[in-house]
């Protein structure tokens, strides 16, 4: 198995933060390159919530079916999904950072822990030649997050 961890700072409340990674339209907002969701459950939010996603990489359009295996409302949001032999597992984390440099300020950690568990030949010697390119989107989509909560916040 391989883990990726991305963390990132958000001048931003945990429930806005929270609000941005658990709730799929909003995700898919502040990630660009995320081009198209079609949720394949009717609820849209929570656990059992499935949907396919679909995303510009490269110029080349990939949709991706995840779903909502584990949520507690305001801490962690965990999604699943079973993609070219490899289950992904990924729990995006939120929580307050108690320390902050001024007055006033809010910030949150955002913590993403992507696990990814190979199951066929060809993923198992492929997986690792593309992790550090996983890693490179995944740290796009956090700083999207990062970028489109703060922004949000300043706004408020």
């Amino acid at each position: 198995m391989s883990t990726t961890t991305v963390v990132r700072e958000i001048s931003a409340p945990v429930s806005l933060v929270f609000e941005t990674v658990a709730r799929i339209d909003n995700f898919s907002q502040a990630v660009s390159h995320i081009t198209d969701v079609v949720f394949l459950t009717e609820q849209k939010y929570g656990v059992g919530t499935r949907f396919r996603e679909t995303r510009t990489l490269k110029g080349k359009s990939q949709s991706t079916e995840l779903e909502v295996t584990e949520l507690v409302e305001g801490e962690h949001i965990r999604l699943v999904s079973d993609q070219g032999g490899t289950i992904w597992d990924t729990v995006f984390t939120v929580e307050p950072i108690a320390e902050t440099a001024k007055p006033g300020e809010v910030l949150t950690r955002l913590t993403l822990v992507m696990d990814a568990k190979a199951y066929r030949l060809a993923a198992k010697l492929f997986n690792p030649l593309i992790k550090g390119m996983i890693a490179k989107f995944i740290g796009q989509d956090m700083d999207a997050v990062k970028s489109y909560c703060e922004n949000r916040h300043a706004g408020t």
